[in-house]
């Protein structure tokens, strides 16, 4: 009988963590802003729920990653989207790793996936992946296709060469071409844009 209270009281306390990011993320948004995406995770492997969001006000979007503990929620990273986005972010988690993919521009889009990992050492998101893939959706130019690992510093480069026109039109791969870039940590905040991936600048 004695049991019982501690149990409850253990369970309670649990579901209160896990709830958390729920009630608590919005003081880490932008005032007055919208959440795009959402997703829930353990991020940092200890048990408690943590949250991501994509959130988005005016001009101004960003992605946010909070974690939650006993002590409350902690900000892990922080970083600007493009204010412009084709469609809905999606965000999804594999194995601890926060996935985020986006779509942006005009009749040139600029599709990009990026990974984050949380790194325990310093206790923020850091990148260990990115692709981003340039092409015309009136088939009026070649295409581009970027892929990076941030973690062996390895980045294949393929061009994507516009074939025919109209309904006909497609793009042919070129040979990808293998680039050797930093293995330097990059944390949230600090990543290249999909733009500036591809030469544009920010």
């Amino acid at each position: 009988m004695r049991i019982m209270p501690v149990f409850v009281a253990a369970l309670l306390f649990v579901q209160a963590a896990q709830a958390e990011p729920v009630a608590g993320l919005a003081k880490f948004l932008p005032i007055g802003s919208e959440v795009e995406a959402r997703v829930d995770a353990d991020f940092t492997g200890d048990g408690f729920v943590d949250a991501a969001a994509v959130a988005v006000k005016d001009d101004v979007r960003v992605l946010v990653v909070v974690a939650s503990s006993s002590r409350g929620l902690v900000k892990l990273g922080q970083t600007e989207m493009d204010p412009g986005p084709l469609g809905t972010a999606q965000l999804t988690v594999a194995r601890g790793v926060l996935i985020v993919e986006d779509l942006t521009g005009g009749t040139t889009a600029l599709s990009s996936t990026y990974r984050w990992r949380y790194d325990p050492a310093v206790r923020k998101m850091r990148l260990i992946g990115d692709d981003v893939s340039l092409y015309s959706r009136t088939w009026a130019h070649d295409g581009k296709d970027i892929s990076t690992n941030r973690l062996t510093g390895v980045q294949i480069v393929t061009l994507q060469k516009l074939k025919g026109r109209g309904g006909n039109a497609s793009y042919v791969p070129s040979k990808p071409i293998r680039k050797v870039v930093s293995r330097d940590p990059i944390y949230m905040g600090g990543e290249p844009s999909p733009s500036r991936t591809m030469g544009w600048g920010d």
